[in-house]
């Protein structure tokens, strides 16, 4: 699934494909909006870790029907 994080101060956001199931991700994020731990940390596909404070959050998006993504030309 993808999840995508726009960070405070920065015209960019964080995209990521990660492994993890939706309920633990929510549950995850709301403790870190809701002042329970300092960083946000998540482990993407390849096993990069990223962790955003969770004071420089600005929004959340994530999209449990994303899959990994193709490139180029199906048959």
């Amino acid at each position: 699934m993808e999840i995508r994080i726009g960070v405070v101060d920065s015209p960019k956001e964080i995209s990521l494909e990660v492994k993890e199931e939706v309920n633990e991700l929510i549950k995850r994020v709301d403790e870190a909006l809701t002042g329970g731990i300092s960083v946000l940390w998540l482990k993407d596909e390849k096993d990069k870790q990223v962790g955003v404070p969770s004071n420089k959050v600005a929004y959340v998006e994530i999209d449990p029907e994303s899959g990994p993504r193709s490139v180029g030309f199906r048959p």
